[in-house]
């Protein structure tokens, strides 16, 4: 802390630092000194003020003020909507915040993302066909993250393209209410705002004050979703708590029901005591432990013990004999109502049929056969708890064991079981062991490496429950689906997933869609009594008692006529319980279009053409839309499924709250400093214990915070990050590398302008053979390359070389080469070459901008407009996408390949001699083969151009003091150096440099050699370690060759 050590400085004794004590005098006289000094520098900055010196400029810190620029930002006055005032320059330099503002609202205006734009009707034929989506709808929950940041930048490039192909085009956007994770939300804020639990407020206060935070919080994530450039037709947003959207969930439940694939039934769930709900398997997190290992759950002080194998020992009843079990909930055995050995055990075979003594209660345990025991592990005998677990579930039904139910929905001991009720299961758990080893019945603990179930949503531990629920029947639906991707009719890629397809279908399960929450869909369900008491009324796990229908009077009629009662005499009462959340997703492929009503959008739209998402979500979404989809349509809901990787951080974590590396893609297109992302935890739902855990982590990958890269950086990076791999590992310092690839595409677009200064507009119809410049022809078969890469890419989802193709035209083909082989054609040329010139760069800059639009919509809109075009599209989003390819010419690539490869050789000679750009010099060619001169005389001006030659030389002897560069075994350049070079200095430098690259050489190679290097070294640093030692070798290599030469001179 710096005042810190002023303060120890102040503090230090005099003559501290080896200097002696100054005199009253001394002191005194630099006082004066000062105080000149002061007066003197005060003057200086009036005058300065007043008119600035001349060689003001040569102080450094007047220059770096001069270098840091603000950013520019968009300050004309233009209402939402209406177009951006294009009217002044384009700023100096690329400024995300100036760029991306005014465009959305502009295009969203003038309709431009709606399938209606341009058409008579959206079933009017269009022989380009059309392409359909829908948004994989992200929870209301407060804001999106990377992974819905990669979504949209997929589906937004996707999207677009097929527009700019001229199809009819819809991507439907839409959230979802996200019944457990918006009801956790909620509740914990409303906890710590007002210390009241959602019973305390009652069922319909609670939903109504969950509303008031969705329209609160609801709008951010579209306001989001904007900001990112994502097109969708706003004009059919959809909430799956829309009246549309509730209609049809009810109507899916209740044709389902009618049609015998929606039942109830009493069975295990994973059960959160502390939602008081079932949950999926998706929201249950598996966490391996290694061995003993102490957990904090919610709800308990202490930290609770798993990961280990408690042993006790059941007496045999009427002997001295014991059976000796193990598990790892010691509190379940309270519920144990058998112990199971496999029937070919010899040691057990005498105990068939015999019971075993409960030590708490008076319950007599058969001794049962059954082959799932496996009798090679522990003492080959089990405790059987069919009631809370699913193994033992099993083995229940087949031996027909009473199951019996020993915690309530809050996780505490119920029945007959003394001091032991009314405990937690987990204190319950202490106290038994303590009563076994009282009772002379424990035996051993020992470490067991494990998986605990843990709630995604509430941290707590998973317990098997059985409770009545309502479930969907697979088994049909999965076999339909299986058909589907065998016989191509539903196509899933990358491939590799369908095996995960097929494994999910073969091993399906019927669907628990119950949940004990309050806010979601309600269960159409309404259970049966009756006010006469002659008349029976069965129990709530009797499904005989329940009705399913559209409403509460049609209800009433089925009941009547179900019973034969008169309707006055029946009581309805609805299912308290609420929908799983992805059954409502499952539909949502019609049911944004109005199913089930046939309505115009249904059967224009319905089936889509695309459904995109990540990989994790494959069975629990993706699946369920095509079963519904077939189930009560008729017709899969999509052609195509396209799975993204799951994003992670830059050292392959899984993106987590606590870790401190969940990053709102907002902050990575705005910037934010790391106060502001400590800020963000401070304000979210994180345990108070894990903020500061969270804070290290942000400051060890972020320790200046995030630097501003703009939407258009952000969506690039995300998409050439995509390839066939799992996961990928995004690396902020990787997205600002976009940012300054959008830099160089402003300056190279506003640098290019220059060229087009009277008022001719231009077209992209260009023949190959009005290509007068032979580089006119290179850039047009350059960039050829790249449309064909682009459409190619986009056709097969790889989007790596599509974002690839178009990074290299830009940077390598147009910045690097074409460009500088255009000056001395604009300083020099004839009209005919610079006319030329002007339309092929014309068409550079028009193709090269649409190629990237798709990727990144704002800069591309920015600088297309700037574009002096004849038959300009109104916005570069409903402009064609470029498919011309007759400029290609492999031979005219390949030529120029052998002329850039000798520009390389000759800059990186360049390099090794210390001779700035600036300074130019002499090369001579001298090849042995016709070939290569040839080509290299034809494009000598480029060559000189490119490596900054004053002049290439053929057919003529190479004077002395030259260093030869080879280029092939038939073609060597001799770059001429007497005269530019002080030969004894560069050998001083260059040697300099050797003994540096020499020692770093030794450092790696000691290093690679060590004997745990390859166990403890992570991969990818044994990779970068490599690289660096053959980079180095080879510079070593180069300067020896270097000095040689300098030798001679």
């Amino acid at each position: 802390m710096p005042e810190a050590e002023q303060q120890n400085d102040a503090n230090a004794p005099a003559g501290a630092g080896g200097d002696p004590p100054k005199t009253a005098k001394q002191l005194e006289k630099e006082r004066l000194k000062a105080e000149k000094l002061a007066k003197l520098q005060a003057k200086l900055d009036k005058k300065a003020a007043a008119a600035p010196a001349a060689g003001e400029k040569k102080e450094k810190p007047e220059k770096r003020t001069k270098e840091v620029k603000e950013a520019a930002v968009y300050t004309a006055q233009t209402a939402p909507g209406e177009k951006k005032d294009l009217s002044g320059a384009l700023p100096d330099a690329y400024s995300p915040r100036y760029v991306e503002a005014q465009w959305y609202s502009w295009w969203e205006k003038e309709g431009f993302f709606t399938p209606e734009y341009g058409r008579a009707s959206i079933d009017a034929p269009n022989p380009n066909g059309k392409f359909v989506m829908i948004i994989p709808p992200p929870n209301v929950t407060g804001s999106l993250h990377l992974g819905h940041a990669l979504t949209n930048a997929i589906e937004d490039a996707i999207t677009r393209y097929h527009r700019m192909k001229g199809r009819t085009t819809l991507w439907v956007p839409g959230c979802d209410h996200a019944g457990i994770a918006t009801q956790v939300v909620v509740e914990k804020l409303l906890w710590r705002d007002e210390k009241l639990s959602r019973h305390d407020l009652g069922r319909e206060k609670f939903i109504e004050r969950i509303w008031d935070w969705r329209r609160e919080k609801g709008g951010r994530i579209y306001e989001q979703l904007k900001s990112l450039g994502s097109s969708y037709d706003w004009t059919r947003v959809a909430f799956t708590m829309d009246p549309k959207l509730c209609r049809a969930v009810t109507e899916a439940f209740v044709r389902l029901h009618e049609e015998g694939s929606i039942y109830r039934s009493s069975r295990l769930v994973n059960w959160s005591c502390t939602l008081r709900s079932a949950i999926s398997d998706i929201e249950v997190d598996k966490v391996e432990i290694p061995g003993r290992t102490f957990l904090s759950i919610p709800g308990y002080e202490d930290k609770v013990e798993f990961g280990v194998l408690i042993k006790f020992a059941y007496k045999v009843e009427g002997s001295d004999e014991e059976i000796i079990v193990a598990t790892t909930r010691i509190e379940t055995m309270l519920g144990d109502t058998a112990v199971a050995v496999h029937p070919q055990d010899d040691r057990y075979k005498h105990l068939h049929g015999k019971f075993v003594v409960h030590p708490f209660s008076t319950r007599r345990l058969p001794i049962v056969c059954d082959e799932f025991v496996d009798m090679a592990f522990g003492t080959g005998a089990v405790k059987i708890t069919p009631a809370h677990d699913p193994n033992d579930y099993e083995v229940g039904k087949r031996c027909n064991l009473p199951f019996i139910t020993i915690f309530n929905d809050d996780g505490y001991i119920i029945g007959d079981y003394g001091e032991f009720t009314g405990m937690k299961r987990f204190e319950c758990r202490k106290k038994i062991l303590e009563k076994l080893k009282a009772l002379n019945l424990y035996r051993e603990t020992l470490n067991n490496p494990m998986v605990v179930p843990i709630c995604s949503r509430s941290k707590d531990v998973v317990e098997p429950l059985i409770k009545p629920q309502w479930y969907v029947s697979c088994s049909d639906m999965a076999a339909s689906a299986t058909e589907a991707v065998r016989s191509g009719e539903l196509k899933i890629i990358p491939e590799h997933h369908t095996k995960t397809w097929y494994h999910w279908m073969d091993g399906i399960r019927d669907w628990c869609v119950s949940r004990q929450l309050w806010w979601g869909h309600r269960i159409p369900a309404y259970h049966v009594s009756f006010t006469d008491p002659s008349l029976q009324t069965g129990s709530n796990d009797d499904e005989q008692y329940w009705i399913v229908a559209r409403s509460e009077a049609e209800a009433l009629t089925k009941a009547a006529e179900r019973f034969g009662v008169d309707a006055s005499k029946i009581v309805l009462k609805q299912d308290e319980d609420v929908l799983d959340t992805w059954f409502s997703s499952g539909i949502f492929p019609f049911s944004v279009f109005g199913w089930p009503d046939q309505t115009k959008d249904l059967q224009t739209f319905y089936p889509t053409s695309l459904l995109e998402t990540g990989h994790d979500i494959l069975f629990f979404w993706v699946a369920r839309m095509v079963f519904f989809g077939q189930k009560l349509l008729g017709k899969l809901p999509f052609k195509e499924v396209y799975l993204h990787p799951m994003v992670r951080d830059a050292h392959g974590r899984k993106m987590s709250k606590s870790l401190g590396n969940v990053i709102d893609p907002m902050d990575v297109i705005r910037g934010i400093t790391l106060e502001g992302l400590h800020a963000q935890l401070v304000g979210s739902n994180l345990d108070p214990r894990e903020i500061e855990k969270a804070k290290a982590g942000q400051k060890q990958d972020y320790p200046q915070g995030i630097p501003e890269c703009g939407s258009d950086a952000l969506r690039f990076a995300l998409c050439a990050y995509i390839t066939q791999a799992r996961d990928i590992n995004l690396d902020i310092n990787r997205v600002l590398g976009y940012r300054f690839f959008c830099n160089k595409l402003w300056n190279a677009t506003k640098f290019a302008l220059l060229y087009f200064t009277g008022s001719e507009k231009f077209d992209t119809e260009l023949s190959a053979s009005a290509a007068i410049n032979q580089m006119d022809a290179w850039i047009l078969s350059r960039l050829a390359a790249a449309i064909e890469a682009c459409n190619t890419g986009f056709e097969s989802y790889d989007f790596a070389a599509a974002t690839s193709a178009c990074y290299a035209f830009w940077l390598y083909d147009l910045c690097d080469v074409y460009l500088e082989c255009l000056k001395p054609i604009f300083q020099s040329g004839s009209e005919e070459q610079q006319t030329a010139a002007r339309r092929t760069l014309y068409v550079c800059l028009d193709y090269g901008l649409r190629l990237l639009s798709p990727f990144m919509p704002f800069i591309t809109e920015e600088l297309y407009q700037r574009l002096p075009r004849a038959n300009p599209a109104p916005s570069i989003c409903v402009a064609s996408y470029p498919s011309n390819t007759s400029w290609r010419s492999t031979k005219i690539e390949s030529d120029v390949e052998f002329v850039q490869k000798a520009a390389r050789i000759i800059r990186s000679a360049r390099s090794d001699y210390n001779l700035p750009n600036k300074v130019k010099t002499e090369v001579y060619i001298v090849c042995t083969d016709s070939v290569p001169s040839e080509i290299l005389k034809r494009y000598a001006s480029d060559l000189a151009t490119i490596s900054y030659c004053s002049n290439v030389v053929f057919d003529s002897p190479a004077p002395q003091g030259c260093a030869i560069l080879t280029v092939t075994g038939q073609c060597e350049v001799h770059l001429l150096l007497k005269g530019l070079v002080e030969a004894d200095k560069e050998i001083a430098k260059l040697q300099k440099k050797s003994d540096q690259l020499v020692q770093t050489v030794g450092k790696l190679t000691q290093a690679i050699q060590a004997a745990d290097y390859a166990t403890k070294v992570p991969a990818e640093v044994q990779e970068a370690n490599e690289t660096k030692l053959c980079e180095s070798r080879a510079e070593i290599e180069r300067i020896a060759a270097a000095i040689e030469t300098l030798k001679l001179m």
